[in-house]
């Protein structure tokens, strides 16, 4: 019987790439893990870098307040105003008699139904508190005139409201009553200095001229305000043109409501706002926590029995040492009182905690070392818990020669270098697959050429009857 040669069954070009593929695979598998390394790494380092930028703004923002103490000036009687205190309002009580409110100046002027033929030459002057100081000075020539070439209340309203002068210092309008028109001038700031009147002097039209000055309406008088410190007629008087008062250092209360003659004068206490200064020490400790819990999370050296992986920089000696300076800033102390005398406590995973109700009975004693203590990160002149953070910080968050900034270098010359690395790994993989394709063709090629001679050879001698 004859010996039967079977055709090859692979193919060249899977054979070719299976052999390729595992002539590179261990060293492609490196890289890739390398690469993916290098990847999480940037990615952990840019969530740092936003977290300490986060944290950095939070403390920037305590000290563009000038104080963490919030101050309130409370009136016992909000009818008759409001108030608000900044961080230099020193405690005390105040009393006041609001005698009389400021008022803004308002004028009607009528007769200007009709002002055919009235002019547009010369001057309509508007002056503040009777006097030329800052008036304004309306050149009618530059008025909008009406198709017939007169002048109409409504463009010189617009005149005035749009001069580049006036500042909103006045605001001009028109009202139609019963069919009369009358130009309404109003004072958009109260007091008789900003009093706003016409002065028609210098208008060369008698219409126009003897329509402003012969029809006027006084709707609201101007006044000052007139408050005393004290008792009415006994206290200090205290006259102005605004209803705010800022007497009081780092104080601002405006009245709202004159009192009655034998009214007992409104109480003004400025006190520190326990409640609002919390919500600012709060704001502190959610932002520290919040970049502290990015940290450790950065840093956990996981947990196999749990099937927990470890953080990316679970082994940074660098992030530790951040971490543990971070820890001692907080510890930062003035005459032996520190955050922990205000009731801001470590916790047992690091993190820290505000006792309100110790932070409330501590500002009540010494309100004023809260500030001293936390201290503020400006660059000329860092003092106290917040700029040594903010150095301690400023050691990774630099833009020039910071940890983030030299480590996300070092992690983008890396993927450069591991890049280069996977092309000439691939140029690899091409030439030995090629290499190997050939090979194969060319042994699958012979393979066919002997099955045909064995072919033959059986088609030869499956006629001998021996």
């Amino acid at each position: 019987m004859a010996n039967v040669i079977t055709s090859p069954t692979y193919d060249p070009i899977t054979t070719a790439k299976n052999l390729a593929t595992n002539l590179v695979a261990a060293q492609k598998a490196a890289l890739t893990a390398q690469s993916t390394d290098a990847t999480s790494t940037s990615a952990a380092l840019n969530s740092l870098k936003s977290a300490i930028s986060t944290f950095q703004s939070a403390m920037s923002t305590m000290t563009s307040n000038k104080s963490v103490l919030s101050q309130a000036a409370t009136f016992s009687n909000t009818a008759y105003g409001t108030g608000t205190a900044g961080p230099k309002a020193q405690p005390g009580t105040y009393s006041f008699f609001v005698e009389q409110l400021a008022s803004a100046a308002q004028n009607s002027y009528g007769g200007l139904n009709n002002l055919d033929g009235a002019s547009n030459t010369g001057t309509l002057k508007i002056q503040f508190g009777g006097t030329d100081t800052d008036a304004l000075n309306i050149d009618l020539s530059t008025v909008a005139k009406n198709p017939d070439g007169t002048l109409s209340p409504q463009a010189i309203a617009a005149a005035i409201n749009g001069d580049s002068k006036n500042n909103s210092r006045v605001t001009a309008s028109i009202i139609t009553i019963d069919g009369e028109t009358q130009l309404v001038l109003t004072s958009n700031l109260t007091g008789k200095a900003n009093a706003a009147t016409f002065d028609t002097s210098g208008l060369a039209d008698g219409t126009l001229k003897s329509a402003l000055s012969n029809n006027v309406k006084p709707l609201v008088a101007a006044a000052d305000a007139v408050v005393w410190l004290g008792g009415q007629g006994t206290g200090t008087k205290i006259t102005q043109a605004s209803n705010t008062f800022t007497n009081v250092t780092d104080v601002k209360m405006t009245f709202t409501k004159a009192m009655a003659a034998g009214d007992a004068p409104v109480t003004v206490t400025v006190a520190t706002d326990s409640t609002t200064t919390i919500a600012n020490v709060q704001a502190f400790v959610d932002a520290y926590n919040k970049l502290k819990g990015l940290m450790d999370s950065l840093a956990d050296p996981g947990d196999p029995t749990k099937n927990v992986a470890p953080g990316i920089f679970a082994h940074d000696s660098g992030l530790n040492a951040l971490r543990s300076s971070m820890n001692d800033a907080l510890r930062v102390g003035i005459g032996g009182v520190s955050l922990v005398s205000y009731g801001i406590t470590a916790q047992r995973d690091g993190s820290i905690a505000l006792d309100s109700k110790k932070l409330t009975a501590k500002l009540a004693a010494d309100p004023a070392s809260l500030d001293k203590i936390l201290g503020n990160n400006n660059l000329v002149n860092s003092s106290g818990v917040l700029g040594k953070l903010d150095a301690v910080l400023g050691q990774w968050s630099n833009i020039t020669n910071g940890q983030i900034t030299q480590r996300l270098a070092a992690t983008d010359n890396l993927q450069k270098t591991l890049s280069k690395s996977m092309d000439r790994l691939n140029a690899q993989y091409d030439n030995a697959y090629s290499r190997f394709l050939d090979q194969f063709t060319r042994l699958q090629v012979l393979q066919e050429q002997m099955s045909k001679t064995a072919d033959m050879f059986d088609a030869m001698f499956s006629n001998d009857k021996s």
